[in-house]
C-alpha cells in the first residue's frame, strides 16, 4: 500500500481543514488507517483511526469532538475534517496503514506511512 496525505495548510484558530489520504492497491479496504501528527521537537502522536469498514473510528481524547474521520472505500481514501483548530494543533500529519485492528493508537500497528502534509494554526 502506498499513501499519499493531502490537505495541509495555513489557518487560523477555530477554523477548519480537511486532509485526504489517497492510497494506491486493491485491497485498502481491508486496513486500518489511522492520522497521526509529530510537531517540532515532539515525537509521533496519535491523532484518529478508522477500521477497515468504517465502522470503528477512534480518537485521542485531545481532538474528540473538533475531528471527525471517514473513509470511502471505493475511492481508496480516507479523510480526516478538523474543525475548531487551535494553535496546539499545529503539526505534520502522517496516515498510516496497517492489517490488523488491535491497539490502533500505537503507531507500531501500522506497516505503511504517507510523506506528511503540514498543518499550521495561527492563533
Amino acid at each position: 500500500v502506498q499513501l499519499q496525505a493531502s490537505g495541509g495548510g495555513l489557518v487560523q484558530a477555530e477554523g477548519s481543514l480537511r486532509l485526504s489520504c489517497a492510497a494506491s492497491g486493491r485491497t485498502f479496504s481491508s486496513y486500518t488507517v489511522g492520522w497521526f501528527r509529530q510537531a517540532p521537537g515532539e515525537e509521533r502522536e496519535f491523532v484518529a483511526a478508522i477500521s477497515g469498514n468504517g465502522n470503528l473510528p477512534y480518537y485521542a481524547d485531545s481532538v474528540k469532538g473538533r475531528f471527525t474521520i471517514s473513509r470511502e472505500n471505493a475511492k481508496n481514501t480516507v479523510n480526516l475534517q478538523m474543525n475548531s483548530l487551535k494553535p496546539e494543533d499545529t503539526a505534520v500529519y502522517y496516515c498510516a496503514a496497517g492489517r490488523l485492528w488491535r491497539w490502533p493508537s500505537s503507531r507500531h500497528e501500522y506497516g505503511y506511512w504517507g510523506q506528511g502534509t503540514l498543518v499550521t494554526v495561527s492563533s
